[in-house]
């Protein structure tokens, strides 16, 4: 830790000795299932940026015939012109709305979730289909809910086919985090995979917020009970680290300092982040916290009946510690929060979502639920 913090590498020139040893012991030791291979990055925008890289690039190679064939003078003529053809198509990354991927220019394209972030930046001119709108409680909303899950996909079809600038991939997040903490179910993820497929375009799963387990498994999309896995998943954020997983050979760059930067992420982040998987396997805190989640939410339900109209929508059920409600004097409520010492933050519109750490135990579940019923009283 001393050297990675003293002389930080450019590691895409110059990698440490045992920067192999770090990943396979690491990063990789939580690869998700089916991805085995991982291209390591700063932040959560780098690593879905260089992942939109990788998706245009291998969409590109597949249309030239392989990873064997040479690039003409004409499209390297083009592509310092900054010509669509012949050194680059009209290619695009198919998001959702409310979705939100970060904050960089590819990333900021994708992101849908605020103004704010996207005021004043030229964006690309990159499709986004409709993210299904749930109604809570789920039990009374079931026909309804798979209506619009359906509708949803079939706008997804329709875009994949029809959109003017090719879509190469479709990046989603399991939960919807910026955008207000938006949940579908796992037949929904299942049919989104099953689209990709069919078309030839790439899965992003974006687990920047969701990975390293808050939902109650290391990787959210381990919910979804996939047949085959995503092509792509990105982390950041509780990893401390960042970048992104893949299992495709013909996701690596094909050539020298095509996808490449500086730092390429950084060893001692990516030390801290096998510390911190240390960590969680010694203490088994994926499975405490689907435990905590789970005593939480009934917590939380137990609130919502005593203070209708304040946790409303309560989602997350299952979800480990990733749960959110609505409240229609939200701002005021975080507020109040505040006052009675609990730090917490929202999302969307109206929702307020929980965010607490792994080491997250009942005994603080017990102080939260009762901090937030004096807070609800206080907006009766």
């Amino acid at each position: 830790m001393i050297n990675a913090l003293i002389n930080r590498p450019a590691l895409g020139n110059f990698p440490p000795a045992d920067w192999a040893k770090v990943l396979k012991e690491g990063i990789l030791k939580v690869a998700p299932k089916g991805l085995n291979q991982v291209f390591t990055a700063m932040a959560g925008s780098d690593a879905n940026e260089t992942a939109y890289k990788a998706a245009f690039m291998y969409r590109r190679q597949k249309e030239r015939g392989g990873a064997h064939v040479e690039f003409t003078q004409e499209e390297m003529d083009s592509a310092m012109k900054n010509e669509l053809v012949p050194g680059s198509k009209p290619l695009s990354i198919l998001s959702f709305k409310t979705g939100f991927h970060g904050r960089l220019f590819g990333s900021l394209s994708t992101t849908r979730s605020k103004p704010i972030h996207k005021l004043d930046i030229p964006a690309f001119d990159w499709p986004q289909a409709t993210f299904p709108q749930i109604k809570y409680p789920l039990d009374q909303h079931k026909e309804e809910n798979e209506a619009a899950e359906q509708k949803a996909l079939k706008e997804v079809e329709d875009l994949i086919v029809n959109y003017h600038a090719a879509p190469c991939a479709v990046v989603v997040e399991p939960i919807q985090s910026e955008g207000g903490d938006n949940h579908a179910s796992p037949k929904f993820f299942r049919g989104l995979r099953e689209i990709t497929k069919k078309h030839g375009v790439l899965m992003i799963v974006d687990e920047v917020q969701t990975g390293v387990g808050a939902t109650g498994k290391f990787w959210a999309h381990e919910h979804w009970g996939l047949e085959t896995p995503p092509d792509i998943v990105t982390f950041s954020k509780k990893a401390q680290t960042a970048g992104y997983y893949f299992g495709l050979d013909e996701l690596r760059p094909n050539k020298p300092y095509r996808q490449f930067n500086t730092w390429m992420g950084d060893p001692a982040r990516a030390l801290l982040f096998k510390g911190i998987i240390e960590e969680i396997e010694r203490l088994d805190l994926v499975k405490k916290t689907a435990k905590v989640g789970d005593y939480l939410f009934k917590g939380l339900e137990n609130l919502s009946e005593k203070f209708p109209g304040q946790f409303e929508n309560l989602r997350g059920k299952g979800m480990g510690t990733f749960i959110a409600f609505d409240n229609p004097k939200r701002d005021r409520f975080l507020v109040e929060c505040k006052k009675v010492g609990v730090n917490i933050g929202g999302s969307g519109q109206s929702a307020v979502r929980l965010r607490p750490m792994l080491i997250f135990e009942e005994k603080h579940a017990d102080i939260l639920l009762e901090a937030l019923e004096k807070v609800a009283g206080r907006l009766v």
